[in-house]
């Protein structure tokens, strides 16, 4: 099978990587800033033990080099980057071309549908728990790799029955499923409530819980979501809710997702897909999330202070400027 991996991050680079150690034919469409780290380095991937450490050499590919058509696409970019990618790697898709987008949400699976046809791509839901370091090694924090895989319309097809073998022989747990949408609406409602929780809050799990008020939040915010969910068709069983609140809402947890290290460290956020394309939903089917309204809110302030960076313009609120109240004035600068 002729494998194309869009993306060679932490999420991308590390199923690619398993892919190509298992004797597949890989390819990596990446930037060519990290086709030049990774021809210098090679791929390579750090475990928490000394010694746990292995590389491949991978075959890469720009935009401009790439020609087609590839068997599989496994699309491994953030929201920030997809419409790009997408434009990328068209010339890849043809005729018998499957596309697993490995992006939460939903909303990357529309447009797929909309630019290659509702027959092109399958829905798929990654866990893999790695990050990529400061010298572009993606580190494995713990030994999980699953990809689930299925098509939209809940059959289990023969292609996506071949796509699951061959994920499985590079030691990747990869289950065929008929309820795909429904396993990435609950991935959804996981990725938002988790990051509406630390991220509205500016903490770690274990900062809002052990805080007064605090554990009410978690719950409070995970039942809007979960709304939305079932309005849409894919009610979130007792057994997950149980398993996200013990994640969401956990005294001393130092958990925090990873828009939670984007937000704080003054980076973009995958804010319109992961959360306003969420309101935007639950607007549509009536339901009020007031919660889920101010974390989308609140993100989207920080997106626009970081345009601002960017452009040039200062800082409408610099560390270090203090507020104070005024007999003339209400809370005036």
């Amino acid at each position: 099978m002729k494998i194309l991996v869009v993306g060679a991050g932490a999420t991308g680079g590390y199923l690619g990587a398993l892919l190509t150690r298992a004797g597949e034919d890989v390819t990596f469409l990446v930037r060519p800033a990290r086709a030049a780290a990774l021809r210098e380095r090679g791929l390579r991937v750090v475990g928490r033990e000394a010694g746990d450490e292995w590389a491949v050499e991978p075959r890469l590919v720009t935009a401009d080099e790439l020609t087609g058509p590839y068997d599989l696409v496994l699309l491994a970019v953030k929201a920030s980057g997809f419409a790009r990618a997408v434009e990328d790697l068209a010339p890849a898709v043809g005729p018998e071309t499957a596309i697993v987008p490995l992006l939460n949400g939903l909303a990357h699976l529309d447009a797929l549908n909309e630019r290659f046809g509702p027959s092109v791509a399958l829905g798929g839901v990654a866990r893999v728990v790695t990050v990529l370091d400061g010298t572009g090694d993606i580190r494995r924090l713990a030994p999980l790799a699953r990809l689930d895989i299925g098509e939209q319309d809940g059959t289990v097809s023969a292609r996506a029955e071949r796509i699951g073998a061959v994920l499985r022989g590079a030691g990747i747990d990869a289950p065929v499923s008929d309820r795909i949408l429904t396993a990435m609406w609950h991935k959804w409602v996981f990725i938002t409530t988790f990051g509406a929780v630390t991220g509205l809050m500016r903490g770690t799990v274990g900062d809002v819980y052990d805080t007064p008020g605090g554990p009410a939040l978690g719950p409070a915010v995970l039942d809007e979501i979960a709304a939305v969910s079932a309005a849409a068709g894919h009610p979130l069983p007792e057994s997950e809710r149980a398993a996200t609140l013990a994640v969401v809402a956990a005294p001393g947890s130092p958990m925090v997702p990873s828009l939670y290290h984007d937000l704080t460290a003054g980076r973009p956020t995958e804010v319109e897909h992961l959360f306003g394309d969420l309101a935007d939903r639950a607007r549509a089917y009536g339901l009020a999330t007031p919660l889920l309204d101010l974390t989308t809110l609140h993100l989207r302030v920080h997106e626009r202070r970081i345009a601002a960076k960017v452009q040039g313009a200062p800082d409408p609120d610099p560390p270090g400027r203090h507020w104070e109240a005024r007999p003339d004035r209400q809370n005036t600068p």
